[in-house]
């Protein structure tokens, strides 16, 4: 290894110990107060404000996010480090984004350090709204990866892994408008709103024994009525449809919507839907940057493999995806939890703020930060990026 190059993840890795505490406090901070989509307030100051401390200027409000931040360091090829830190109902943080908040912080704190000397730049953004809502699109609508050369996160698991299996996801919302009535005195004068959701639901289902096998739909009913005896006038479900990508996915859309509104015609009952947003693309990994990340995970003793060559893989959705479209990206899954924990439950959150969890924020930041510097530092690998990157023929319309 070239000896300055070592040096300066030497130097990097120096300044993640020296604020290893404070990165594991403001991670067990951060889980102790989960806020959900862009309403991250305390999570957000928390972050900025120990970045402003710790050395990183960095500033809150960013790119049309209340809770949205950034901070510049260095100049040269630009590599950005995000972090995401809201929750989920209920759970908390049982995604663990308290522990990608944190290595985001640490490795983005390193970089400021040494980017003077590797010559390159550091963007490092803060970015709500992963769970529902796309953080990450808003900023990079306004401006946030404008200049930006690669992007890299890592994402809490129960597995080290090259990448999350993300695959593209669109929220649909759907109202069913019936008649109410007396449900015993008079109910051939109801239409009954809620039969028409619970039938579109089981068209749903039938629908999913005929789409592919990596293929995913999934709802819940978020109104079905007022009481027993009165017919139900109107009936909300709330669903996500996902698709290996954005083109499969726009194949996916119409054959749901079918399904869903057959029930309102079986029930003579009023149907509207609305698609949220902008749909979560699927991750492409830019293999050559991931390379770097793995042999730097290596060199502190972590081992990460391809999805499912050990039978660990994570499927989900991430906004993340939209971004791997857009420039060079990599999203690592680290081991913060046992083998078998999944993320999105209870237990995952309560494994979030065990040391096994502060290793994995130390271990993430150390590892981005130790890839940031060789990108920065090889014009060869930068190419090969850039060149694999323009041959993946990745969706640019994915804003």
């Amino acid at each position: 290894m070239d000896t300055a190059v070592d040096e300066l993840k030497q130097q990097a890795c120096e300044r993640i110990d020296a604020v290893a505490q404070q990165l594991i406090d403001v991670s067990h901070s951060i889980h102790a107060r989960p806020e959900q989509n862009f309403a991250e307030v305390y999570a957000s100051e928390l972050l900025t404000r120990t970045a402003n401390e710790l050395g990183l200027p960095t500033e809150l409000n960013m790119y049309g996010c209340d809770t949205g931040f950034s901070g510049e360091a260095g100049n040269g090829p630009t590599v950005c480090i995000m972090s995401e830190y809201d929750a989920l109902p209920d759970i908390g943080h049982g995604c663990g984004h308290n522990i990608i908040a944190a290595a985001g912080l640490g490795a983005a704190l390193a970089l400021a350090v040494v980017a003077p000397q590797a010559g390159g730049r550091l963007r490092y953004l803060g970015t709500p709204a992963e769970e529902g809502g796309g953080g990450k699109l808003v900023m990079a609508r306004n401006g946030a990866l404008n200049g930006v050369d690669v992007a890299m996160m890592v994402h809490s698991a129960d597995a080290d892994l090259t990448t999350i299996d993300a695959i593209a996801l669109q929220q649909l919302v759907v109202e069913y408008t019936g008649e109410s009535a007396h449900a015993a005195a008079a109910p051939e004068k109801g239409r009954n709103a809620l039969d028409a959701a619970v039938l579109g639901y089981m068209a749903v289902a039938a629908l999913r024994q005929h789409i592919l096998p990596t293929e995913r739909i999934h709802g819940i009913f978020t109104r079905a009525g007022e009481k027993p005896n009165i017919v139900p006038r109107d009936a909300a479900m709330e669903w996500y449809v996902r698709s290996d990508t954005v083109t499969t996915l726009s194949a996916l859309k119409p054959r749901v919507l079918n399904a869903l509104q057959s029930g309102a015609s079986a029930c003579g009952c009023g149907f509207s839907h609305e698609w949220v947003d902008t749909p979560y693309a699927d991750m492409v990994t830019n293999n050559n940057l991931s390379a770097m990340y793995v042999a730097n995970a290596s060199r502190i003793g972590r081992s990460v493999t391809v999805p499912g060559s050990n039978g660990r893989r994570v499927v989900g959705s991430t906004d993340m995806g939209n971004i791997s479209h857009l420039v060079p990206s990599i999203h690592p899954m680290i081991a913060s939890a046992p083998t078998g924990t999944s993320i999105h439950t209870v237990d995952f959150a309560r494994e979030s703020i065990t040391p096994m969890a502060g290793k994995a924020v130390i271990d993430g930041a150390k590892a981005m930060a130790m890839t940031a510097i060789d990108f920065w530092t090889s014009p060869d690998q930068q190419r090969a990026i850039a060149k694999e990157f323009s041959e993946a023929n990745a969706d640019k319309d994915v804003l």
